[in-house]
């Protein structure tokens, strides 16, 4: 933009919400109203809709991470916890979790599950916009975000926001739905996602609509080689991604030096 040009309102600008175009000071909130729906239900729905493999992707992400006794692990969108609970037993007592998550009634059905668990004493849970972690520059050794980047508006300044609070040397994992590596298993995935996964949403949730975006907002999401882009453009080294289950869904990495 030339310095001449003034920029366009904030309130008017427009993003993405699933296939639907709003404006970005409302995306937040229509975000947050679609996770206030499905948080009762969404372990058992990640099972249903996954047939379980989501336990995989995020046992991969966990082993790649590198964490280890003593260090400061970030969690972001953490909702109800599958990673926050492996990583607090793997930093032990000298050291600590945080378990992000912009949306509180995911934040309180993860606290809850947590608790019960019997895992207390080295996780803290905060209320955050990952466009605007509110943590001092250097504080965590890993940040992890799982199934949540394609659902903030400004993907990325919250890739800045994480570089800033990561540690020089510390790492950035990101699990996330992509784009299928075959033409013949995205049909597939789009006849599955767009006719069953709402039905499905129906029948569990009560709730065919947050299905259905969750569905479209998938569609929406930067491919595999845009996104690893995103992250050197905030300044992450040694970037690299993986496909897993065919690209439907990709673990990225990248390192702060």
């Amino acid at each position: 933009m030339e310095a001449s040009q003034s920029a366009p309102n904030a309130s008017t600008e427009q993003t993405d919400f699933g296939f639907q175009q709003v404006e970005k000071s409302q995306k937040a909130s229509l975000v947050a109203n679609v996770f206030d729906s499905v948080a009762a239900k969404y372990d058992v729905m990640n099972d249903l809709m996954s047939f379980g493999v989501h336990r995989l992707w995020k046992r991969y992400t966990i082993d790649c991470a590198g964490v280890r006794t003593g260090h400061k692990v970030l969690d972001i969108a953490g909702g109800t916890g599958d990673l926050t609970a492996k990583f607090s037993r793997l930093v032990g007592p000298t050291g600590s979790v945080t378990l992000a998550d912009i949306n509180l009634s995911m934040l309180k059905v993860g606290r809850d599950k947590l608790r019960d668990q019997g895992l207390v004493n080295n996780i803290e849970y905060v209320q955050a916009d990952a466009e605007a972690l509110p943590f001092p520059d250097n504080s965590f050794d890993v940040v992890t975000m799982a199934f949540g980047l394609r659902n903030v508006t400004e993907k990325q300044n919250a890739l800045n926001s994480i570089y800033r609070v990561l540690k020089p040397g510390g790492r950035l994992l990101v699990l996330e739905f992509s784009k299928p590596a075959s033409e013949h298993l995205s049909k597939i995935y789009d006849m599955y996602s767009f006719h069953i996964l709402p039905k499905m949403g129906q029948v569990v949730a009560n709730d065919a609509d947050s299905y259905r975006y969750l569905a479209e907002s998938i569609r929406m999401h930067p491919d595999q080689e845009t996104l690893k882009g995103m992250f050197e453009s905030a300044g992450f080294e040694q970037c690299d991604y993986t496909n897993l289950t065919g690209g439907i869904v990709a673990l990225h990495r990248g390192y702060k030096f």
